[in-house]
């Protein structure tokens, strides 16, 4: 089964989700970003969230982890929880 590693952060917006992009474009610390904006409890770790198999994720978070280039901050991804950026950090098929 496929596995992955992720860290998101998550905002209640898309213009601040889009803002944040931009920062961690032009340089800025996604973990550190993550630990000042992010709503979600992994934000204090970075927004790590560990390593986990397809399908435990909500739909639109999944087809990002599991489709898209590690490595890129992608984003904004919207879900019933907000609006997400996320770096997948690596992928096993």
């Amino acid at each position: 089964m496929a596995k992955a590693s992720a860290r998101h952060i998550l905002v209640k917006s898309e213009t601040e989700c889009e803002n944040l992009k931009k920062q961690i474009e032009e340089g800025a610390d996604f973990a550190e970003i993550a630990r000042k904006h992010s709503l979600c409890p992994s934000g204090r770790q970075g927004g790590d969230l560990g390593e986990f198999s397809q399908g435990r994720m909500v739909e639109e978070f999944d087809r990002v982890v599991f489709k898209e280039a590690l490595g890129k901050v992608h984003g904004p991804i919207k879900t019933d929880f907000g609006y997400h950026l996320i770096e997948i950090t690596s992928r096993t098929e």
